[in-house]
């Protein structure tokens, strides 16, 4: 068992290659080239019936930064992160819109 088992189970701290794609613009010939190198440790698994990879966020941040250098790393840490709260927001403004109706329909029904 590795030193680092823990780590593939914190939140957070392993992601998917669709992520490690997604987020940190890797291609998937970069993510096969760095595990090839013995750059990037990975974990096979599959989510109903589709297979996938999982790596180390640190690893895979450590690569985008040898690749693309520490600037565009933190760009792209900062997008990531930016776009998380954006989403957070949506959800919080549909929630309020849905706890409005609810408070009118609530007035209404004690009104009549």
């Amino acid at each position: 068992m590795d030193d680092n088992w823990g780590e593939w189970n914190r939140k957070g701290a392993s992601l998917s290659d669709k992520t490690a794609r997604r987020e940190f613009g890797l291609t998937q010939e970069e993510i096969y080239r760095a595990i090839d190198a013995g750059r990037l440790q990975y974990r096979q698994q599959a989510m109903h019936g589709t297979p996938f990879l999982r790596f180390l966020r640190r690893e895979v941040e450590a690569e985008v930064a040898r690749l693309r250098g520490g600037p565009e790393l933190q760009k792209l840490k900062l997008e990531a992160e930016l776009a998380k709260v954006e989403s957070e927001l949506r959800a919080l403004k549909m929630q309020i819109r849905r706890n409005e109706e609810l408070r009118d329909a609530l007035r209404a029904e004690l009104g009549s």
